[in-house]
């Protein structure tokens, strides 16, 4: 049976590879973009990075431009702004889709083992929509669709996904907190 370890994924730098060298720790997969409201969470997530890998926590940047264009540059670009604006030391991986026809098989999995978050404020979606509406742009996606940049899955040490949390989650949050020492043990 195929786990999230074997999805095959490409680095921000173009290389082939998996999850299978994380195999029994943490991870804490975050769709990222670099020109969103939630962006300073970089911060935050490099911050429970330094905190908790010691432990066995990974966190993984997902590049997506699913929302509003806001992760509209390459790779390259995507890797310096991520070396030198919100200077991240967690692996960043290539650019990828999270919603609709074209989603990477990661965030298939992903949406499928988690379809609701853990928390979702109902003002998050309402502000998105009423963003979205006066742009012209499609409104927030229903679930188990990620609802927007800074979507955050935790994945136990076994590989299974034990939680999801939407973007106005802050990486300090208490409830992520949890969480993460939850799937740490």
């Amino acid at each position: 049976m195929s786990t999230l370890y074997d999805i095959e994924l490409t680095t921000i730098d173009g290389k082939t590879t998996s999850l299978k060298e994380y195999s029994g720790k943490a991870l804490l997969l975050v769709n990222v973009a670099s020109k969103c409201g939630f962006t300073k969470q970089y911060t935050g997530l490099e911050a429970l990075y330094q905190e908790y890998k010691d432990r066995g926590l990974v966190v993984f940047g997902f590049p997506a431009n699913d929302f509003a264009g806001q992760e509209p540059g390459t790779n390259e670009e995507i890797a310096a702004f991520c070396s030198t604006e919100y200077p991240v030391t967690f692996p960043i991986f290539a650019k990828l889709t999270v919603n609709g026809p074209e989603q990477h098989p990661i965030y298939t999995a992903l949406t499928a083992a988690m379809p609701q978050h853990d928390a979702d404020s109902a003002g998050l979606r309402g502000g998105l929509d009423s963003y979205l509406a006066s742009q012209g742009l499609p409104l927030s996606p229903a679930l188990p669709a990620v609802l927007w940049n800074f979507e955050k899955f935790v994945v136990a040490r076994d590989g299974s996904a034990v939680a999801r949390y939407a973007s106005d989650v802050e990486p300090s949050d208490p409830r992520l907190i949890e969480a993460i020492e939850k799937a740490l043990l």
